[in-house]
């Protein structure tokens, strides 16, 4: 049985401030701190130790771990569990879920985080801080929803979601309560948290990883409904008239693009190539 686990860092226990999880060379005018995000990033991969030692426990045979956080390259490879491999580096064809293509079973989301506008989601935010809503026929969805529609499309469930309390709550709102989820910290609001220590935040992730595993057999995968309209909402209208300018993307308000995907890689590709140009002020 293969697990790929996609790890982002902002639901890691012991995050919530943007200087836990901005790598310094990415900082630009923003805050940054080597040595807190250094710890940051230590407690992200022993996070994901975690969830590969309860896949492992649960019957898995083969682990896959994506690098899925700004840069993609935040994982300390030494400190990673021997069994597992990892997928780094940018550009990544499939992003976040990178691997999902490759015969896995189902997949993990470690250290996500809750959709943008969140209001007591730490570091809630959706792909981007000037990305302010996806919308998939009227229903807001973050990361966790734009992920498992790509999953989905290779008939890949969602298995597992850790990270904060508003994060665990809307995936499985999206995705059904059969997604286990493992609760690391409780958001107070963008920017603070109550967390649990650390060691006791691995063992909820252990746990709950070793019985998505067992309970693989009642997971479904998230598929795209047909015929579905995807709505996107950027911070400034020049985002939306540039992703406009996509074939397939309609521009249907000062800051709102709208297409029609027909299937979840069609979704992903567009949503990416959207983004891509949205992303150029």
């Amino acid at each position: 049985m293969k697990i790929l686990i996609s790890a982002d860092m902002e639901g890691t226990c012991g995050v919530s401030s943007w200087v836990h999880v901005t790598p310094p060379e990415l900082a630009g005018s923003g805050p940054a701190s080597t040595a807190e995000y250094e710890r940051a990033r230590l407690r992200m991969t022993h996070e994901v130790n975690a969830a590969i030692e309860g896949a492992l426990a649960g019957g898995a045979t083969e682990v896959i771990v994506n690098d899925a956080h700004d840069g993609m390259r935040n994982l300390i490879p030494e400190e990673l569990h021997p069994e597992a491999q990892f997928v780094a580096g940018s550009d990544k064809p499939l992003v976040m879920v990178q691997g999902v293509e490759d015969g896995v079973d189902a997949v993990f989301f470690t250290g996500y985080h809750a959709r943008a506008g969140t209001p007591d989601g730490p570091l809630a935010h959706t792909w981007s801080l000037w990305l302010q809503d996806v919308r998939v026929n009227g229903v807001s969805t973050g990361e966790y929803g734009i992920n498992a529609i790509t999953a989905g499309h290779f008939g890949v469930p969602v298995a597992l979601v850790t990270g904060d309390n508003r994060a665990v709550e809307q995936t499985r709102e999206l995705l059904g309560q059969q997604v286990e989820g493992a609760i690391v910290k409780h958001g107070y609001s963008v920017t603070s948290a109550v967390h649990l220590q650390p060691e006791e935040a691995r063992r909820v992730i252990r746990e709950a990883a070793e019985r998505a595993v067992r309970n693989i057999d009642a997971m479904r995968p998230y598929v795209l409904p047909e015929g579905a309209i995807v709505e996107l909402d950027f911070d400034h209208q020049i985002r939306a008239s540039h992703a406009a300018e996509i074939p397939g993307v309609e521009l249907v308000g000062w800051r709102t693009v709208r297409f029609m995907p027909k299937d979840g890689l069609d979704f992903h590709r567009w949503f990416r190539s959207a983004c891509r140009a949205a992303g150029v002020m």
